[in-house]
């Protein structure tokens, strides 16, 4: 077993330094863009919803900080469901049993989401009203 409180065998299991340790965590980012794809219908979702949204932010005719917030605001929707998925991931790998904690974990995860489609709402509409 290796002993990841070793700061070189940390340092080694993190894929390396400089450029080869960006390079290796844009590989990670695309694999779990991938599986978020693959395994979860709430990003599938939110990926069609940004395909909508994001076009017609750059369409209507609003003013450079108001086109961020249009554009931020689904973005940050698909950020939000990317850490909600993979608190759900970590709590089933953990126990498939029933838990209180493990409850509350996923339920605040989702209030989270919740969350950011009230910002995508509020947001779209103060601006575009």
């Amino acid at each position: 077993m290796t002993d990841v409180s070793d700061p070189k065998t940390a340092r080694e299991l993190k894929g390396g330094t400089g450029l080869r340790r960006v390079i290796n965590a844009a590989g990670y980012s695309m694999q779990g863009f991938r599986a978020a794809f693959r395994t979860e219908p709430a990003f599938r979702q939110l990926v069609l919803l940004n395909a909508v949204l994001l076009p017609i932010a750059l369409w209507v005719d609003v003013s450079p900080v108001e086109r961020a917030l249009l554009l931020l605001m689904p973005l940050l929707s698909l950020t939000i469901e990317l850490i909600n998925s993979s608190i759900e991931h970590v709590v089933d790998r953990i126990s498939l049993e029933l838990h209180p904690l493990s409850k509350s974990a996923k339920d605040m995860g989702s209030a989270a989401q919740f969350m950011g489609l009230v910002l995508i709402v509020v947001c779209w509409t103060t601006i575009l009203l």
